[in-house]
């Protein structure tokens, strides 16, 4: 009699990469967001009514100060949400038909190691969001000033100035580790059939065999989405679909097919 035994899956192999590639994974996610573009906008667009809707609710309550930590925070949970993006990607790539289900409804090849990495992103725009707050209250208090007080005193005084320099460090910690994780984490568990802790590993090896061009790669996924939210979010609806087809093209390149 004989059993069949269990034969788990190669680990994923990181190749090195020039820094030319930045712009080819750029340029690449430009054609895919412009073929079949009404499927990208849209994704763009719902983006974009969800970000107006959560800042609407802070100006709401109140708590217009968290805007600038929420829109960072922003950038730490989008690789979650741009896994519709790496699926039209994928289907071009593979010459496959694209229709807004396969986009919305992603069959994803390990849906509980998403949820985990997306749970632990939610983690880091949690603590990212305490971090600001606590360093607010050192600098400011407890009590959040008039809008037409705090804008002036976050951008013309040493103590405002102060304050956005200690908290741009803060959070470009965060976001770096955040970014080191789910560079191409996301995108490899959308289709391959691996634990999120190999993904992640991968993910950080990925950083530090091409630590110069994942940097660059970072900046410019920040100059991008800074970009369409300091357009007043409308930016998004473009900005986000480029980023989020550009992401799987890094993936791609960065990632050697399983044999």
């Amino acid at each position: 009699m004989t059993t069949d035994t269990y034969t788990p899956p190669a680990p994923p192999v990181v190749r090195n990469v020039d820094m030319e590639q930045p712009w080819a994974w750029l340029a690449a996610g430009w054609r895919d967001l412009w073929r079949s573009p009404g499927i990208s906008l849209l994704y763009g667009l719902a983006v974009t009514v969800v970000s107006f809707a959560l800042t609407g609710a802070l100006f709401a309550f109140d708590l217009f100060p968290l805007v600038l930590p929420m829109a960072a925070g922003f950038m730490l949970i989008g690789p979650m949400l741009a896994v519709g993006l790496y699926e039209k990607s994928r289907r071009l790539e593979a010459n496959q038909p694209i229709l807004a289900r396969d986009v919305i409804f992603v069959a994803t090849a390990s849906p509980t190691q998403l949820a985990f990495i997306g749970a632990l992103l939610t983690f880091f725009i949690l603590a990212w969001i305490r971090v600001a707050t606590l360093l607010f209250a050192v600098f400011y208090g407890a009590d959040y000033p008039p809008l037409s007080e705090f804008i002036p005193a976050l951008l013309f005084t040493p103590r405002g100035l102060t304050f956005l320099a200690i908290g741009t460090i803060a959070g470009g910690v965060l976001a770096f580790i955040a970014f080191a994780v789910s560079a191409i984490s996301v995108p490899m568990l959308m289709v391959r059939d691996l634990d999120a802790i190999t993904a992640m590993l991968t993910s950080v090896q990925v950083v530090r065999k091409n630590f110069k061009v994942m940097l660059l790669w970072a900046w410019l996924i920040a100059l991008i989405t800074g970009f369409g939210i300091a357009a007043g979010y409308v930016g998004l609806i473009v900005t986000f679909p480029l980023v989020g087809h550009a992401t799987w093209h890094a993936y791609r390149a960065l990632i050697e097919p399983p044999a």
